[in-house]
């Protein structure tokens, strides 16, 4: 049984100026407490029935399982792919007291109306 209902998402972008805008979006809407950016990330992957490549940033949001759809359909209208990488994989255990602080920074905003 996980130790808490927080979870890290990873999100691509293609530039790092999306990445910092993505990211000020998650935070100033509570929707994350924390974003990391990871910039300069090569990626290979199918698209369009062959191998592509792309310089990316990579996004590591932590925020509460909660939020996940909100994030998403957020994202999605903001982002310049067509299909970005959204994902999300639960937090099962971890440093109790960052755990905690993850889960206090946006348990507030929803009780703020954000």
């Amino acid at each position: 049984m996980p130790d808490s209902d927080c979870v890290v998402l990873f999100i691509t972008t293609e530039a790092d100026e999306e990445a910092r805008l993505i990211s000020r979006v998650l935070l100033e809407r509570r929707k994350a407490a924390c974003v990391s950016i990871v910039p300069g990330i090569s990626s290979l992957f199918w698209w369009q029935g062959a191998i592509d490549s792309a310089q990316e940033s990579l996004l590591v949001v932590k925020t509460r399982a909660a939020l996940v759809d909100d994030i998403v359909r957020l994202v999605k209208e903001i982002h310049s792919n067509d299909v970005p990488e959204i994902i999300a994989l639960p937090i099962t255990h971890g440093n109790k007291d960052y755990l905690e602080w993850v889960a206090r920074e946006v348990e507030d905003a929803e009780k703020d109306g954000f």
